[in-house]
């Protein structure tokens, strides 16, 4: 089963983190990602660049409205995620807690909702 954890921090926190400690949290989360990709959790992460570079795209009644920044405005901004292999929540979240940089930023764990095109379930070609 998939599961997304998506990482969310303070930027004001790590912004003002001297490099000698932010560094070491960098590589560790490096250093995270290869584990759990030789023990087969892994399927895909990135860190995400800053909220203000940020887009937020609404479409309303056939009208594309763009805004600066995030969808909310928190305290926490959405700064990276993992897609992982777990068998349930319980082993995701056992995966997601050994995130080094967990220390500084809550992480958010949902199963991922594999969608299927209507036309799949009557039997024709997707």
């Amino acid at each position: 089963m998939k599961f997304m954890f998506m990482i969310y921090h303070d930027e004001n926190v790590l912004d003002a983190m001297p490099e000698k400690e932010m560094q070491p949290l960098v590589d560790s989360a490096i250093e995270y990602a290869e584990e759990i990709r030789r023990s087969g959790h892994y399927i895909v992460s990135d860190a995400l660049q800053r909220v203000r570079t940020a887009r937020t795209i609404r479409v309303r009644a056939g009208k594309v409205s763009t805004t600066a920044g995030p969808f909310a405005e928190t305290k926490e901004q959405l700064g990276g995620f993992f897609l992982i292999e777990a068998k349930d929540m319980d082993e995701a979240c056992a995966v997601a807690a050994r995130f080094p940089p967990a220390r500084v930023a809550v992480i958010e764990i949902r199963p991922v909702q594999e969608l299927n095109h209507s036309r799949d379930r009557r039997g024709l070609p997707s």
